[in-house]
């Protein structure tokens, strides 16, 4: 008896303590919409921003199915990437320009702010950890 209440005890304290596995990785192969800039905010680290545009197309239609031509259709996203590391903060401003074409490894963040005329909004940024840059 001492023995299953030592048991029960030992696993009561261990289960909360295991964590679920959880991942959010992002990977983006695009081109670079416009100059980064560098953000100095007030008591934080400087941040290197700028858009990257990736692009998805797929045929419309059934000529989907039998392989001919068809219409062509395409969509355009644009992500905002954000450089912490110093130094690839660094030298993506120095490097990166409107129309690079890059590949950048990060995580999503959802955040808010409080724009100029005082109206909340959402923001989703990709936080890079890796940026690669591609020949064209």
């Amino acid at each position: 008896q001492v023995f299953r209440q030592f048991v029960r005890h030992e696993s009561d304290t261990v289960a909360p303590l295991v964590l679920e596995r959880s991942m959010n990785r992002v990977q983006l192969l695009g081109r670079v919409g416009q100059d980064p800039i560098m953000r100095q905010v007030e008591g934080k680290n400087p941040v290197t921003i700028f858009s990257l545009a990736t692009n998805e197309m797929w045929r419309t239609g059934d000529s989907e199915l039998s392989g001919q031509g068809g219409d062509v259709s395409q969509k355009t996203t644009w992500h905002r990437i954000s450089v912490f590391r110093p130094g690839l903060r660094d030298v993506t401003y120095q490097y990166v320009r409107k129309g690079s074409r890059i590949y950048v490894e990060g995580k999503i963040d959802y955040g808010e702010y409080t724009d100029k005329n005082n109206v909340r909004r959402q923001a989703t940024t990709i936080i890079a950890d890796n940026v690669i840059f591609l020949s064209e």
